[in-house]
């Protein structure tokens, strides 16, 4: 009997350890994984997830599409992004709308923000300018 536990607790150790889903992002004690930048800001980090389940957390969206540029993008299960008017809330990055605006900086100077609905992002244009972008057209502006 004590076999048949060791057996059940290792499969299910592995099961979960190996889960593909978003990690809640350590804001202030993460490091952003393109440029190293500890993650403090909860309206514009990222996150990757692979098919296998490991996580890659960046400080920003702009660090996400950067590092886009260097991986096999088929290994790719989740592109998540914090939504900007639920600060520390993970989204779909491709349903997400974005927005370029000078007067929202992001942690590496782009000023790219991230919306979950095409309303708020519109409400945010019209109060502080800049351009909308759907996740392709922001995967050709950072030339993916």
């Amino acid at each position: 009997m004590a076999n048949y536990r060791i057996v059940v607790f290792l499969f299910l150790l592995l099961a979960t350890s190996c889960s593909v889903g978003p990690k809640p992002i350590a804001y202030g004690s993460d490091g952003c994984h393109f440029c190293s930048m500890t993650i403090v800001d909860r309206q514009h980090a990222a996150e990757i997830v692979t098919d296998k389940g490991k996580v890659f957390k960046f400080d920003s969206s702009e660090c996400m599409m950067n590092h886009l540029k260097e991986i096999d993008r088929n290994q790719i299960a989740l592109y998540l992004v914090n939504d900007y008017n639920q600060p520390g809330k993970l989204i779909d990055a491709k349903e997400a709308i974005y927005m370029i605006s000078e007067r929202i900086p992001s942690p590496m100077g782009e000023f790219l923000t991230a919306f979950k609905t095409e309303q708020e992002a519109v409400d945010a244009l019209m109060t502080n300018g800049g351009d909308l972008f759907t996740w392709e057209q922001l995967k050709l502006r950072f030339k993916q």
